[in-house]
């Protein structure tokens, strides 16, 4: 990812409402964890800051992003490659590959058997990815995503790395619309920057407010702009 968007990362990740959602989700997938918890790709640390207890670790490829998640979050921050992390097998309760098997540095078959390899047995996965290859944008030229998933397609993916239990689903999905012109009409030219910037107050919070609505919604949706998926690492 490209130097600046690492700085606006930094900047907007703790009160940016894409953020605040993407973590309030993150949070609910990792309840109940028992043991350490590792962020492979943490970026500037803003979801490890806000994670209750002291097992916290994080992988981040990029020095500079690494150094700062440490000092944000005080975690212990590895610098590395989630394609070949510097862990021992079975030393995380729990693992969370964030926006990180879309990007173009990532061999997501390496990296899931990687993420595999470093869960304890009976381990929890939490896998977020953006959706869809029509929506790729600006956006994610900016922060080198190189794919983009279906909810049939990452659960695949899952499955044939081992994993059991897989579940998924799209979220994001009441503003996808928004999503699709601020994309597709707004923004689409090769020179529009990234969707990582600060937004009028009442705007960030309608926008949160929105997601934090289908959060709390029973059952499930047929679309939506990203997709959460977990799983467990086997017990045998």
């Amino acid at each position: 990812m490209e130097l600046n968007e690492y700085a606006l990362m930094d900047a907007a990740e703790a009160g940016m409402w894409w953020y605040r959602a993407l973590h309030a989700r993150l949070g609910t997938a990792l309840a109940g964890v028992r043991g350490p918890i590792l962020d492979a790709g943490c970026g500037t640390g803003g979801l490890l800051a806000g994670l209750p207890g002291g097992q916290l670790f994080g992988l981040e490829y990029v020095a500079v992003a690494a150094r700062r998640a440490a000092e944000k979050s005080g975690a212990r921050i590895a610098c590395g490659s989630i394609n070949a992390m510097p862990f021992a097998d079975g030393s995380f309760a729990a693992a969370v590959a964030a926006d990180v098997l879309c990007h173009e540095a990532v061999a997501p078959v390496a990296a899931l058997a990687e993420l595999r390899r470093v869960l304890q047995p009976g381990g929890r996965l939490v896998v977020n990815m953006p959706a869809y290859g029509w929506l790729a944008s600006a956006h994610d030229r900016r922060v080198h995503n190189a794919r983009r998933a279906t909810a049939g397609s990452l659960r695949r993916q899952l499955q044939a790395a081992g994993f059991a239990g897989v579940r998924v689903r799209y979220w994001n999905a009441l503003l996808l619309p928004l999503m699709v012109v601020q994309r597709k009409v707004l923004a689409r030219g090769a020179a529009a920057a990234s969707d990582v910037a600060n937004f009028s107050p009442w705007l960030d919070a309608i926008l949160f407010a929105v997601t934090d609505i289908e959060r709390r919604l029973p059952g499930w949706f047929p679309a939506g702009g990203s997709i959460l998926a977990t799983a467990t690492r086997p017990e045998i």
